[in-house]
């Protein structure tokens, strides 16, 4: 029996899927920026089933007794992407052409814009965050149509820049809370 006085406090699973989103973003993004090659893909495949997608889809169900469907739909989603990315990569990559992987690409990009717009009143580092991956995106499916090593590695080096801007905000978010203060402002 509880009474109004007796509020269960849920945590706030944010940080933890942004941070699992960031560094399997930029571990990626360092190959399609060509950073390093593709002999890398095992640390990120790795990351991407242990980190990008187990950890977001966690961060995901943690959000859904907060009642934030937004958090839930983009947890869950992006670590089904990095658990879809994985099984992709190790088990399909050569069998799928490179035109059906830019459609992968563009209808998450499809996604990501329209989670972008659901952004638009929350703060400016979610904003910017939504912004960058969708470009991302898009680029990363131009440059499988196209067949362009410039409009990939452009890809990369926006993944890149999401993924600063993720883990600033899973910094913000931690730092802030454990400071009971703005010391990372987010907009």
């Amino acid at each position: 029996m509880s009474d109004a006085s007796t509020q269960t406090k849920f945590s706030n699973p944010a940080p933890l899927g942004l941070a699992g989103f960031a560094l399997t973003t930029w571990l990626l993004s360092m190959i399609n920026a060509g950073w390093f090659s593709g002999d890398g893909m095992g640390m990120v495949l790795a990351c991407a089933m242990a980190y990008g997608g187990t950890a977001q889809a966690i961060a995901g169900v943690m959000e859904l007794p907060r009642g934030n469907t937004f958090g839930a739909t983009a947890f869950l989603s992006y670590g089904a992407f990095w658990w879809s990315f994985a099984l992709f990569v190790l088990f399909l990559h050569d069998k799928v052409p490179p035109a059906f992987v830019g459609w992968y690409l563009f209808l998450w990009g499809v996604f990501t814009f329209y989670m972008w717009l659901g952004t638009l009143r929350a703060p400016r580092a979610l904003q910017m965050i939504f912004l960058a991956l969708w470009i991302t995106f898009f680029l990363l499916a131009a440059g499988e149509w196209t067949g362009m090593a410039r409009l990939h590695q452009a890809g990369g080096y926006t993944g890149l820049l999401t993924a600063v801007l993720a883990f600033y905000l899973s910094a913000a978010e931690i730092i802030n809370d454990s400071q009971q203060r703005t010391v990372l402002p987010i907009g």
